[in-house]
């Protein structure tokens, strides 16, 4: 392979791909693209990597680490997929730095393994490298350099991670360790793996760790390892594997039934949760279905939801101009990473490219392209195990994500004031071309039903749930005002085709004003808005309009502008309704819309008749149909 200066592509092939127009050699072209712009950051003896970007909390020895190791995994699944074959610079490459940073004597010897340290996370990843790579790298290093493999990953043996997925870094660590004939842990892997039975929900999901933590780690992290892990073990002698392996073939099949809706049909994935700076990594469950055999989805379809999300990135400009994965979403954008990110962080999208592990006769890729769900219809799926309910249109593109379920708050019961909540986590809704605000200066606004007095505004951390059926959720949090509170919201959602009706029970102090607002929408100018009455509605420079409708109990409505706030572009705008609260509870109704269509807010309050007794809300909707919502019953 030579050093590439640019990304250049294969031309589309709209035979074998209809949708995307992409195939394997797109992903090729684009691993290599990724691999080679490395080439100018690695260290003189190819153990490290120092990639420009604002540090992690772990430090530059650590990140230069991190940027090795998460591209190494890129690495081998490239060598794998073509056993080698015009890869021969790229295995000299890492099988170097693999030999110089294991050993503890050379100048560029990777950090030790201590507990709870970044560095078991990138060891999980050399672990997993060098077994995918193992005929053409671990097999090539020398008597030494092998010992000093084993010795530096025998860190984890006996020692503790964080109690997430990072308990399955050691699963896959010392289960290489055993397949190489090293010294290991048995104990230490089924612990591991009897863990993450404890954060099991069903439906083919699970939690990263304990409480409500439901993001893209599910797929990327919670089903990835596990089954990489079965290959490990099948290589192992005597390694009893079978049994497991039976469990996660069910489950991962479970779960892509509700992940295959968490993609628009233009590739784009919901932007919800941690870590959303890895990108590709998205594709990553897709993938695995197909790897363990137990999907859900024909190759055909599962090349081209992994096809959609590469192509949709590259679409908007990643890797940027350098070949650099940088971090953020599309651009820089820091406030989408986390304290632990650094600038080697944004290569676990290597984890996206498991894929290229089959080889190219594998019907993934020599099938041509399947149509998924929402390439034919409108899709609601309801999705108990997170507490989500997902709706998507088909002809603009866009997918929402209702959330009552997700908050990563601790599980136990909170005593005193609650926090505020993470803005990747604590919102009512997300979508995959629209994002939070993330800005620490901005107010809390966008999806959030809030109350307002003194300067002070209430957040939505701990989410109680109430109950999900097919198109509805329901759940309550507590509103605090600093250290005043707690007063409890309680929220409805009803979807009805793109809308979702918002009906909200708000107990809160006398004098306090009640804020519900609608999406974020933004771009490189500014967003068009508007505000009147109790309609407000916003829209960018991509055609996306947010609009929130006063049905029941607000009386105003207005616009927040925001800069250098959010993901998807610089100025952002949202939609919002104000009502005064008088210190008794007081019921709510709205409609939040995120659409590419051409809308008056307005005619969505002629559209829906909501007439309200008490504390039930009857809901007439266009076209006759209708629902009841009793809340605080």
């Amino acid at each position: 392979m030579t050093r590439a200066t640019r990304l250049i592509l294969p031309d589309t092939d709209r035979v074998l791909s209809r949708q995307t127009g992409w195939t394997r050699a797109h992903w090729e072209a684009l691993s290599d693209h990724l691999l080679d712009s490395l080439v100018p950051y690695f260290s003189p003896g190819s153990a490290l990597i120092a990639l420009p970007g604002r540090p992690s909390r772990s430090g530059t020895a650590s990140d230069q680490l991190e940027g090795f190791a998460r591209s190494f995994m890129l690495a081998a699944f490239r060598i794998a997929g073509v056993q080698g074959k015009g890869c021969e610079a790229l295995i000299e490459r890492y099988a170097r730095g693999v030999a110089n940073g294991a050993n503890p004597e050379h100048p560029e010897s990777w950090l030790r393994l201590t507990p709870r340290s970044q560095q078991m996370v990138e060891a999980a990843a050399i672990a997993v490298a060098l077994h995918e790579s193992r005929e053409w790298i671990w097999e090539r290093l020398d008597d030494r350099a092998q010992q000093h493999v084993a010795e530096w990953l025998g860190g984890f043996i006996g020692s503790t991670t964080h109690d997430n997925n990072w308990r399955l870094f050691q699963v896959v660590s010392e289960q290489f360790l055993a397949s190489v004939g090293a010294p290991f842990s048995q104990e230490d892997i089924d612990g591991g793996l009897d863990r993450i039975e404890d954060w099991y929900v069903g439906d083919g999901w699970y939690s990263d760790g304990d409480g409500q933590a439901f993001d893209n780690y599910i797929g990327w992290a919670m089903h990835l390892y596990p089954a990489l892990w079965t290959r490990m073990a099948a290589a192992t002698p005597g390694a009893a594997y079978e049994d497991r392996l039976a469990v996660y073939r069910e489950r991962i099949n479970l779960f892509l039934e509700d992940a295959v809706h968490l993609v628009g049909n233009d590739g784009a994935p919901i932007y919800q949760g941690r870590s959303l700076t890895y990108r590709m990594a998205a594709a990553a469950p897709y993938w695995m279905g197909a790897l363990l055999d137990s999907t859900p989805l024909s190759p055909g379809q599962t090349r081209r939801l992994c096809s959609g999300i590469a192509r949709h990135f590259v679409e908007h400009g990643v890797p940027d101009e350098r070949g650099l994965l940088t971090l953020g979403w599309y651009d820089t954008f820091l406030p989408t990473t986390q304290s632990y990110s650094g600038p080697g962080s944004p290569y676990w999208a290597s984890k996206g490219f498991v894929g290229l592990i089959l080889p190219p006769e594998h019907p993934v890729w020599a099938d041509p392209e399947d149509t998924i769900p929402l390439d034919e219809a409108d899709q609601v799926r309801s999705m108990p195990a997170p507490g989500w309910i997902v709706h998507a249109s088909r002809h603009d593109q866009v997918v929402q994500l209702i959330n009552h379920g997700s908050d990563k708050q601790p599980l136990a019961e909170p005593e005193g004031v609650e926090p505020l909540g993470d803005p990747h986590y604590n919102r009512f809704a997300y979508a995959n071309h629209a994002g939070p605000e993330l800005s620490d200066e901005a107010p809390r606004i966008d999806n959030l039903i809030t109350l307002v007095a003194d300067g002070k505004a209430s957040g939505r951390g701990r989410i109680r749930r109430l109950g999900i059926t097919a198109r509805t959720a329901s759940s309550w949090h507590n509103a605090w005002l600093g250290t005043e509170g707690p007063w409890r919201i309680e929220t409805t959602s009803v979807v009805h085709g793109g809308w979702e009706i918002r009906c909200a029970l708000v107990d809160g102090p006398s004098g306090a004003l009640v804020r519900s607002g609608g999406f974020a929408v933004a771009g490189e100018s500014l967003p068009s808005a508007t505000a009147s009455g109790t309609a407000a509605s916003a829209r960018n420079d991509d055609g996306l309009l947010s609009a929130i409708v006063g049905l029941h109990g607000y009386d105003e409505a207005g616009i927040h502008r925001g800069l250098g706030a959010n993901a998807f572009g610089s100025h952002s705008a949202t939609p919002y309704l104000t009502a005064p609260h008088h210190g008794e509870p007081l019921v709510l109704v709205s409609a939040v819309v995120l659409t590419r269509d051409a809308l008056r807010p307005e005619a969505l309050a002629e559209g829906i008749d909501v007439a309200v007794d008490g504390r039930t809300v009857r809901i007439t909707l266009p076209g006759g149909g209708s629902e009841v919502v009793t809340l605080g019953g």
